[in-house]
């Protein structure tokens, strides 16, 4: 795999990423360590984490996932030198109380350096808001309400604090996650404006069953130079065809191991439905569903990396080997085909 650079920063990753949300609760330590050194060996140099991780998010596993990784890199010296390294602050508490209730300066600061203690380094190559800190359809919600509008902290409070971690040389590139297109494009306004820290990439979903990124925000992002990191690829595992004959019961999975993701949108019948026809698509055309879904991502020209996540080293493995799968224009057709009659259901 060449590297791509993430928006207009410094920073050459590769496209694939490895995410780590799992580490901690479905993955333990040791497994996890494991997981870590099969990636770099193959070649990935991307990690990307978050403060709040790991998931389902509980107050007794929060920060787990940055520890995990933290002695990791002080157990292979010289790792933490190969790797572009990601992280989150979290936004506003979203039934988290043990999180902050809003992402003031201070508290991005504090979130920072808690980050850097856990993760056992001296900088974070890429620091994201985990979510907006205003009112926005997120998560599932499709439409904005202003009259759930209130007081925050505005944009410029925010890139203030991520231009004194840059100025301290504690972050080196900046970006935003489940945004939206006038969310990306007033962080790169008042960016400009202000001479403050310009974002570089976008954390969104983008999978089969959830494209709304192309929504605009993918034009957006490619005008202003933003980069997309694509995550849920996968769609929680729908895309996999794990779930295609049973269900989300069992054990399968994340989705049937836990009620709180299957009450999520990626647990909407409708999801099971659609995933069911790409997964089906895919073996029509000699791919596992897998196959079909990464390489949607892989070759996809709005995406800079597409950030997999796995509990096994064979599912890191069959992620990693679907790197190169050329989907025809056919198959393109037929995607296009079942999106225009599903839409996004997991939106």
């Amino acid at each position: 795999m060449n590297t791509v650079s993430l928006g207009a920063s410094a920073l050459q990753v590769t496209p694939i990423c490895l995410g780590t949300m799992t580490f901690g609760e479905q993955v333990s330590e040791a497994d996890a360590h494991q997981i870590l050194d099969r990636s770099l060996e193959r070649g990935v140099n991307f990690l990307d984490a978050a403060e709040m991780y790991s998931v389902p998010a509980r107050a007794e596993t929060c920060g787990a996932t940055e520890t995990i990784l933290g002695n990791w890199f002080a157990k292979r010296p010289g790792a933490r030198e190969k790797l572009v390294l990601a992280t989150k602050v979290a936004g506003p508490a979203r039934g988290m109380p043990w999180l902050r209730p809003e992402v003031s300066k201070a508290g991005i600061i504090e979130a920072c350096e808690a980050s850097l203690r856990r993760l056992q380094t001296e900088v974070i190559d890429l620091y994201q808001i985990h979510w907006p800190a205003r009112n926005v359809p997120a998560f599932g919600a499709l439409y904005f309400d202003p009259a759930k509008d209130k007081p925050g902290v505005s944009v410029h409070e925010q890139l203030e604090a991520l231009a004194e971690l840059v100025q301290a040389g504690k972050v080196r590139a900046v970006g935003l996650s489940n945004e939206t297109p006038y969310g990306v494009h007033e962080f790169v306004r008042l960016a400009e404006q202000h001479g403050l820290p310009r974002v570089a990439t976008v954390q969104n979903p983008y999978c089969l069953i959830n494209r709304s990124y192309e929504n605009g925000l993918d034009e957006t992002c490619h005008r202003l130079g933003v980069s997309l990191l694509a995550y849920s690829p996968l769609g929680f595992g729908l895309l996999t065809g794990k779930y295609d004959a049973n269900g989300l019961v069992g054990d399968a999975g994340r989705m049937a191991l836990y009620d709180s993701m299957r009450k999520q949108r990626w647990g909407r019948p409708e999801a099971l439905d659609a995933a069911r026809r790409y997964n089906a698509l895919a073996r029509e055309h000699g791919m596992t569903p897998a196959q079909l879904a990464l390489a949607f991502c892989y070759t996809n020209w709005r995406v800079a990396s597409t950030i997999i996540g796995v509990t096994s080293l064979a599912q890191l493995d069959e992620c990693l080997d679907a790197w190169g799968t050329a989907l025809s224009p056919d198959v393109l057709k037929a995607i296009d085909k079942i999106r225009w009659e599903t839409r996004d259901p997991a939106q």
